[in-house]
């Protein structure tokens, strides 16, 4: 819900010319993160007085609304706690109540991120969960608290978004993302802080969309990008007549075998870049966050080298956007399936062993090859809490990541292959598969491989002088290696001999 407002009999007839107004993330039952300084904001008429009470301090803050009318107050916050109230005075008085103090999330991505707990009607593919209907009924939790950004697309940076936070109960997680969702349960439970999950999401998205355009223009290898939008606008006329055209002669003729016209991108299109960014992140700024989760990556396969430095460009936006260099950024290693190919998860895998403060749940054993959105999604939030509580909570001594390939020699005709995360290395189902090896002229056989205490060894008959190998190196790979903390190795290779993606932007 929307703040209570309060305002005298008297100033009533005014209140259009001088309301102080809020965002929509500063709202009934909201969670600002603990132990920092918290940016609170919003608008008024310029040149306005606006007094900011919070319940967890005594003295107010208080600000003048600059010649646009924003103004923002950094407030300090203690330990986790509340309920609280906010307070904003200016000509009205506004009054946020039921307010906790605890750790903030900004959960976001693509299709998968989106998949909520339980099924939607008429949602394809969003089948719900596996366990919907028993993780439903147990969603309990009234420090935990959820805020859904209604999806927009915008040609210019909106300074708001649309939403509201609800609290965690059996009638409210069922349209939640379930990632997000078991992300946030699993920190609450460890933890026993409120937590506060943002979801901004949209299916079928690309990395770009969610990326600032200035940071598109400046480097050339987004280039291509922005020029195939601006192409598709001016197609646009030319599309719709062949479409017109299309149409026509299949309805005459439904035996026509002529191929439908590709559609070009739209200024609408949420495939569009930049303006999901627009419509759906930059209004969410400057609200203090812990930390990012993020499931993306599938519609970018295609392009999966120029990936390798897009996603790191997008985490790098998005903590200068909030002014947090460091902001923890956890993101989803792309599932096995039968359209994504390798190179999608080995960009991913760049990124985290590239940039610092990220983090990669590998999730080779909990995919489908034949749908793109597998239920499985509470082990998704589960290998993303892992991260969270080893790294932001304390809990060093708990694993987090399954073998992350490190190193490789070759002794005679065998390949000895080292790992990061190697405790208690094993094989889960049988032999140890997936490992393929090449000589010298480039070609990868299958390989047997054998676990040797914290290395494995790689080798075929059919290759006398190995000098690479790959492993889980397909869209569907399911391969089995793991640790003694029961964490899948992500997919690798130890070449870097040119792949398809390279070269298309």
């Amino acid at each position: 819900m929307r703040p209570k407002l309060f305002l005298p009999f008297l100033l009533a007839p005014f209140a259009s010319r001088a309301d102080v107004t809020l965002p929509a993330l500063m709202t009934d039952n909201m969670v600002v993160q603990q132990k920092t300084n918290v940016a609170l904001w919003g608008w008024a008429a310029p040149g306005e007085a606006v007094t900011v009470t919070v319940g967890w301090q005594k003295a107010p803050r208080k600000v003048v609304a600059d010649k646009d009318g924003n103004w923002l107050v950094r407030v300090p916050t203690g330990k986790a706690g509340g309920p609280y109230t906010i307070k904003v005075q200016g000509n009205n008085q506004l009054t946020i109540n039921n307010v906790l103090l605890g750790e903030v999330w900004l959960c976001s991505g693509q299709s998968n991120m989106n998949f909520p707990v339980t099924k939607r009607p008429n949602s394809g593919s969003y089948t719900g969960i596996i366990n919907a209907a028993e993780v439903i009924p147990k969603a309990n939790y009234p420090k935990i608290r959820m805020f859904t950004v209604v999806q927009k697309v915008a040609d210019t940076p909106q300074r708001d978004v649309q939403g509201s936070w609800v609290v965690c109960s059996p009638e409210t997680v069922g349209n939640f993302s379930a990632v997000a969702y078991f992300f946030g349960q699993e920190i609450h439970e460890k933890t026993g802080v409120p937590i506060g999950l943002i979801h901004s999401s949209w299916g079928g998205t690309p990395a770009e969309s969610w990326t600032r355009k200035d940071v598109l223009e400046r480097n050339p290898d987004f280039q291509p990008i922005l020029t195939r939008y601006e192409q598709g606008l001016t197609q646009r006329p030319a599309y719709e007549t062949a479409l017109a055209a299309w149409k026509q002669e299949h309805d005459a003729n439904p035996q026509a075998t002529s191929p439908k016209p590709v559609e070009p991108l739209s200024a609408t299109s949420n495939k569009s870049p930049y303006k999901l960014y627009n419509g759906m992140i930059k209004g969410l700024e400057p609200y203090t966050l812990r930390g990012v989760i993020w499931y993306q990556g599938e519609n970018n396969a295609e392009r999966a080298y120029q990936y390798r430095k897009l996603f790191p460009a997008l985490i790098a936006n998005w903590r200068q956007d909030w002014q947090q260099p460091n902001l923890p950024f956890y993101f989803v290693q792309i599932a096995p399936h039968r359209s994504q190919n390798p190179e999608i998860r080995e960009a991913q895998l760049l990124t985290m062993q590239t940039v610092p403060h990220t983090g990669m749940a590998v999730i080779t054993d909990a995919g489908d090859s034949l749908d793109i959105h597998p239920r499985n999604k509470q082990v998704v939030g589960h290998r993303l809490a892992l991260w969270a509580l080893s790294h932001e909570y304390g809990q060093t001594k708990l694993p987090y990541s399954g073998p992350i390939y490190e190193a490789m020699k070759v002794e005679n005709d065998k390949v000895r292959l080292q790992f990061k995360y190697a405790d208690g290395l094993q094989a889960q189902g049988g032999p140890l598969r997936r490992f393929t090896v090449a000589g010298p002229d480039s070609v990868f056989v299958p390989a047997q491989a054998q676990i040797e205490g914290r290395t494995v060894v790689v080798w075929s008959d059919k290759v006398k002088q190995p000098v690479a190998v790959r492993f889980g190196w397909s869209a569907a790979p399911m391969p089995n290696l793991y640790n003694g903390a029961g964490l899948p190795a992500s997919p690798f290779r130890t070449d870097a001999w040119r792949t398809p993606t390279q070269g298309k932007n």
